[in-house]
C-alpha cells in the first residue's frame, strides 16, 4: 500500500449566482488516485457549451484530460472512474471517458435523480453512453484498497470515497462537507449542512466519515486538505458552491 499516491485535480472555478457573493469563485476539485491495480478518478468537473449553466455560473472549465497531463497521467491509463454524484460540475466532462474501459461507479439512486427530474445537464451524463457506467447500491469494493461509500444529503445518491494507506484511511469527501472549516467544527465556516435538502441524512455522512478517523480529508470545494495531527494543511478555503 506504500504505492498508493492521491493527486489533487483543479478542474475548473465557477462565479456564484448569489447577489450576497458577488465577485466571488468557488473551485471544483477532483482527484486521482495512483494505486498498486491501476489509476481511480473521482469526478470530472464542469463540462462545456451550456449556455443556461455558463450565464448562471460563468464557469473556468478545464479539460479533465489535459488537467491530468499536467498531473503527469494519460487519461487512457485510467482503470476506474467514480462520481461524487451528477450535478454538471462534478461529472460534467464524463464524456471524456468515452471508448475507455474504464467503468464509472454511480448508485443507482443518483442515476434515477438524473434521468427523472432537473437534476443535471443530462447529454453530458450521457455522453459516454450507458454501457460505460457500473451502477452500485450501497457501498462497493472498487479495489482492494478503494471503497466506495454511500453519504446522502447533498444528493441521494451521493457517494464519498475512503483509501486504505500505511499511514491510515484517506477521505475523498465530495460534497458530503463542503470545507475543511465545517469537518473541523468551526461554527463559522461555510457549511453545506444548512441548504441540505436532506439534513439529517447530511449529518449522518459526515458522522460517518468522522467514525473512520481518517488521517485526511480531501473535499470538491475546497482546495484545502484537513489532516489528522501536526501539519494541517492552511490552504484558506475556497468557498463551497451550490452545484
Amino acid at each position: 500500500m506504500t504505492d498508493i499516491e492521491v493527486i489533487p485535480l483543479e478542474l475548473g472555478t465557477f462565479q456564484f449566482p448569489d447577489p450576497e457573493l458577488a465577485g466571488r469563485r468557488g473551485v471544483v476539485m477532483g482527484y486521482a488516485v495512483k494505486h498498486p491495480g491501476g489509476l481511480f478518478l473521482f469526478d470530472t468537473g464542469f463540462g462545456f457549451g451550456n449556455r443556461e449553466l455558463d450565464e448562471t455560473y460563468r464557469p473556468i472549465a478545464r479539460p479533465v484530460g489535459k488537467v491530468l497531463y499536467d498531473a503527469g497521467i494519460d487519461l487512457r491509463d485510467v482503470t476506474a472512474v467514480a462520481n461524487c454524484h451528477l450535478h454538471a460540475d462534478h461529472a460534467g466532462q464524463n464524456g471524456a471517458l468515452r471508448g475507455l474501459p474504464a467503468r464509472i461507479h454511480v448508485q443507482s439512486a443518483e442515476w434515477e435523480l438524473a434521468h427523472t427530474t432537473d437534476h443535471t445537464v443530462l447529454e453530458w451524463i450521457d455522453a459516454p453512453g450507458k454501457d460505460a457506467y457500473q451502477l452500485v447500491d450501497g457501498d462497493h469494493d472498487v479495489t482492494p484498497v478503494i471503497r466506495i461509500l454511500v453519504t446522502p444529503g447533498h444528493t441521494k445518491g451521493h457517494q464519498s470515497i475512503a483509501i486504505a494507506t500505511d499511514e491510515g484511511t484517506v477521505v475523498l469527501a465530495g460534497q458530503a462537507c463542503y470545507t475543511a472549516g465545517e469537518w473541523e467544527g468551526d461554527p463559522d465556516a461555510l457549511d453545506g449542512r444548512s441548504g441540505a435538502p436532506d439534513v439529517a441524512a447530511y449529518d449522518a455522512s459526515i458522522e460517518r466519515l468522522r467514525a473512520l478517523d481518517p488521517v485526511a480529508v480531501h473535499f470538491a470545494h475546497d482546495r484545502a486538505v484537513w489532516t489528522a495531527g501536526p501539519g494541517v494543511r492552511t490552504t484558506p478555503a475556497i468557498l463551497p458552491g451550490p452545484c
